[in-house]
């Protein structure tokens, strides 16, 4: 399904580079560290505008060749949250499994099979910005499309990461509450750590997180 609406720099569009990168920002989880019959934490609002969009508009600011976003949990109000945005959608039924599924569901898009790289985006980071997404995506470049990339801080690589075509089989057959740092750290494929301030990476699962960060919440 494709969001109707103006577009915001365009979901699929030529890079400066001959390399495709696919971008998925991940959305399908239940966030059950909110608390059960809690508020959303993707709909909390940073800036007046819900956690959720404002993720996608920086993914949509950056020089990935497509914006791909999985839904789940609450499925309607997060499409509700991102009208008008020109990004492709994809529904995880499987999404109170864990982020595997989540992951898999991503990786089986067109976007992300035709492309040489995939950079995988939790939607939950209200300080990260294109910058630092565009950063990663120039080191996978420079790699020549043959490296993990990760955003680091303190020596530590984490969350934005890209990951190369030769590890999508991979990520196809994770399964249960994981995501690719296992498979990152055991493929034997180089990895590449991106000094990022750690603000732009911190992310949000608590009420009391989405307060101290600037967050209103929102039912």
């Amino acid at each position: 399904m494709k969001a109707s609406g103006p577009p915001l720099h365009g979901a699929i569009r030529k890079a400066e580079s001959d390399a495709v990168i696919a971008l998925i920002l991940l959305a399908a989880g239940e966030a059950s560290r909110m608390g059960a019959g809690g508020p959303h934490k993707l709909l909390a609002e940073f800036d007046g505008i819900p956690l959720v969009r404002r993720s996608a508009m920086v993914a949509l600011g950056t020089r990935a060749s497509s914006v791909t976003i999985v839904t789940g949990h609450r499925h309607q109000e997060i499409l509700a949250a991102l009208e008008g945005l020109d990004l492709q959608y994809v529904y995880n039924p499987d999404y109170a499994s864990g982020m595997a599924g989540s992951l898999v569901t991503g990786f089986k898009t067109d976007q992300a099979q035709r492309a040489d790289g995939v950079l995988v985006m939790n939607a939950d980071m209200p300080r990260i910005t294109s910058g630092d997404l565009d950063a990663l995506i120039k080191a996978f470049w420079d790699a020549k499309c043959d490296a993990v990339v990760r955003a680091a801080a303190y020596g530590r690589g984490g969350n934005p990461a890209v990951l190369p075509r030769s590890l999508f089989r991979s990520v196809l057959r994770l399964q249960g509450d994981v995501g690719a740092r296992h498979l990152i750290e055991t493929s034997g494929t180089p990895v590449i750590d991106v000094p990022t301030d750690e603000r732009s990476l911190l992310d949000v699962d608590t009420p009391e997180a989405i307060l101290a960060a600037g967050g209103v919440l929102r039912v």
